[in-house]
């Protein structure tokens, strides 16, 4: 999830993501979005701002970032609301709030600019800080309880799996050997060593090469794609028909869990070769449009961090 670290920034693809929501919400009378990756609320501003009688329920797991989007927001009264959770408490949530199908729901998965920009959160590795990693700082593991705690096997595992380092072994092998001496609690440690890691003629290609290890920590620390994979069938349970989830990926982990999902939905059951659709069996889902779409090159020039986002939307299109 690439956020705004300000309020005047736009929120990444915000016009597509309106515009793909918009048909639900402009026919229904009383409609209600679920912004399941609420950030600093710019894409749910957006979506207020354009509906003057829509609801956005905003889930986060970040405290912080929510206190921002509720002041942010504060004008819209009770037409928002937020709630500070993990996003696989989708279900649950829309029932507390009175509600058993919605009419759109947007996720803009991964981490945000608020947490990247925030050098104490520990996310960055071009920044000193602790080794902490966590979205929801009031619980959980720190990327450096894993670093300091994990067998050998299981930091290969991680990285391999999370960041697709090829160099995992050399990595965790010094991890290994310097976690002997002391434990390992700062991003800057971490990243001179994974530096260290790496054979030279890899290091002078493909950015920093400490990218992929924090990717894979910050992964493992948030449980980011058992998340995903608990939250998206939730979602499509909850929407309503013609309403439309809108998920956007910005790793390539994160968007094939989505294509899974999305390609399962969007199957009939019908057996082959039946010269009929068996209605009971037909797909209830259909996809918005084949693939997934990318950022114009004018916004990625504007902000970089936009540059690897994959949107894909899903329309449920019987009950």
């Amino acid at each position: 999830m690439i956020q705004e670290s300000n309020t005047q920034h736009v929120s990444v693809m915000r016009d597509q993501c309106i515009d793909l929501l918009s048909p639900a919400i402009s026919s229904h009378a009383n409609p209600v979005v679920i912004d399941a990756t609420l950030g600093l609320g710019g894409h749910t501003e957006a979506l207020l701002n354009k509906f003057p009688h829509l609801v956005v329920i905003g889930i986060d797991r970040d405290r912080q970032g929510i206190e921002i989007a509720n002041e942010r927001l504060s004008a819209f009264g009770a037409r928002f609301v937020s709630h500070h959770s993990i996003f696989d408490g989708i279900s649950e949530i829309a029932k507390q709030h009175g509600y058993s199908h919605v009419q759109g729901i947007l996720f803009d998965l991964g981490v945000s600019s608020l947490q990247l920009d925030m050098a104490e959160r520990g996310f960055s590795y071009a920044h000193e800080a602790e080794l902490d990693m966590r979205m929801d700082k009031s619980q959980g593991i720190t990327a450096a309880d894993i670093i300091n705690t994990y067998a050998p096997g299981d930091l290969v595992r991680i990285l391999r799996t999370y960041g697709e380092e090829k160099f995992a072994t050399r990595i965790v092998e010094s991890i290994i050997k310097e976690r002997e001496k002391a434990p390992l609690n700062s991003t800057s440690q971490l990243a001179t060593l994974v530096k260290n890691a790496i054979p030279a003629a890899t290091r002078r290609t493909g950015g920093n090469p400490a990218k992929r290890t924090f990717q894979a920590l910050r992964i493992e620390t948030n449980d980011e794609l058992g998340a995903i994979t608990r939250a998206i069938p939730q979602a499509l349970e909850l929407l309503d028909v013609h309403a439309r989830l809108v998920v956007m990926s910005f790793q390539s982990l994160e968007d094939r869990i989505v294509k899974n999902f999305f390609q399962e939905a969007t199957t009939s059951g019908t057996p082959r070769g039946l010269p009929v659709e068996i209605a009971e069996l037909a797909a209830k889902f259909a996809l918005v449009f084949n693939g997934s779409q990318s950022p114009t090159d004018r916004e990625v020039q504007e902000n970089s961090r936009a540059a690897s986002v994959r949107l894909r939307a899903i329309e449920r299109v019987a009950a």
